[in-house]
């Protein structure tokens, strides 16, 4: 028998694809209804990893990487390639497996080799069900963990995100952990899940929420629109529950306390610059997040600036220091 002694365990710390979304080195699970957005969303992650582009509401600039994508729900050449070219991906950093001869499973030793060979940081296979091979019960927890533990073992092994993408059973009513196809193993096994869904209340907006988070606070709603002649747009922080998207309530409370925040804000503002903490507390009293504070910031044109040890926030014009 062998013992490990947890003082003798060296602490690692987690690097993130897009924090708090999408670890590198674990697998992460997106999630929703057909038709939803959910490979359009990750094709549009995946577009900005391989331009170097910055994620959607973060500071932090990744650097360009290889991508690889398997499906087996759309065509390469007359669906999967158009998508990308009209996010702005690079393409000759999206790679495929050529699975003509023989199709891959969650525990195929070729996504550690091609991983390895091109040193891709983002595996994404599309959907699930596609990728569990012939015979396994997506169901039954004893089929379906040694699948798992054999991907997440390649994804710390190699550090790349992994990134499947499952649809979800019609269970309405049931937590969000319930929802996803198959065995409950599947949601214990992953260390992120998001969720994508759309706002009932605007056809062309989508969005994706965080369902569980393993490895750091569960981030904020994101948003992110498709129109049939303009294409896809990041919209950003969107303030709204799990369980919104999940039941098909209305979505109003994104639109109400922004704009309340906004006008708060350029209330307080009125007469000269104040303490941006002393903002976050009014703010904090009518129920407006720290994230809507932000988002609201940026639409009112406010700049932050350091004075001394401490931090303000000032309209554009008011201030002459040097603005953050």
């Amino acid at each position: 028998m062998k013992l490990i002694k947890m003082d003798e365990v060296q602490a690692e710390k987690v690097d993130w694809l897009w924090y708090p979304y999408i670890p590198y080195g674990k697998v992460t699970l997106v999630q929703g209804d057909p038709g939803d957005g959910k490979t359009t969303f990750i094709l549009a992650v995946a577009a900005l990893l391989t331009r170097g582009k910055q994620m959607p509401e973060t500071d932090v600039i990744c650097t360009p990487a290889p991508v690889i994508y398997q499906t087996a729900e759309d065509g390469l050449s007359d669906t999967v390639k158009p998508r990308l070219e009209e996010m702005g991906a690079d393409c000759s950093r999206v790679i495929v497996i050529d699975e003509s001869e023989q199709a891959l499973t969650l525990s195929d030793e070729r996504l550690e080799q091609a991983i390895i060979s091109i040193r891709a940081k983002m595996l994404i296979l599309d959907p699930l069900q596609a990728y569990l091979g012939g015979g396994v019960d997506m169901h039954r927890a004893n089929e379906i963990r040694p699948l798992f533990k054999a991907l997440a073992g390649a994804a710390e092994r190699t550090g790349c995100a992994v990134v499947i993408i499952g649809h979800m059973n019609k269970m309405n009513g049931t937590k969000g952990l319930y929802r996803g196809l198959g065995s409950i193993d599947i949601a214990a096994a992953v260390r992120s899940i998001l969720l994508v869904g759309r706002d009932r209340e605007n056809e062309n907006t989508r969005i994706m929420a965080h369902l569980k988070s393993s490895l750091a606070p569960e981030g904020c709603p994101i948003a992110f629109e498709l129109d049939r002649e303009s294409g896809f747009r990041w919209v950003g922080a969107y303030d709204v529950s799990v369980d919104d998207i999940l039941n098909g309530t209305r979505l109003e409370r994104e639109p109400t306390k922004k704009l309340q925040a906004i006008s708060l804000i350029m209330e307080m503002l009125r007469d000269g610059d104040m303490p941006c903490e002393d903002i976050y507390k009014r703010l904090g009293e009518h129920d407006i997040s720290r994230r809507t504070a932000e988002t609201a910031k940026r639409e009112a044109g406010v700049r932050s600036y350091k004075n001394g040890a401490e931090w303000k926030w000032s309209l554009l014009g008011k201030n002459t220091a040097t603005p953050q």
